[in-house]
């Protein structure tokens, strides 16, 4: 994973990147995932999402 955008803010201590690029592909900053029972539920996610720690997803920018 490479950012590929200024940061816009941070969470837990860690940037918020507007963009990012995984394998390749451009992904945009969505949301903040909701941690529940120890852990991120990974079922909430579109197959055009992607979760990266510390929590933060981004959706595939079309």
């Amino acid at each position: 994973m490479s950012h590929r955008a200024n940061a816009i803010g941070t969470y837990l201590g860690k940037p918020i990147y507007e963009s990012i690029e995984v394998q390749d592909e451009p992904y945009i900053f969505d949301r903040i995932a909701q941690y529940e029972d120890d852990e991120f539920p990974l079922d909430r996610l579109s197959e055009n999402e992607v979760l990266v720690e510390p929590g933060l997803i981004y959706r595939h920018k079309d």
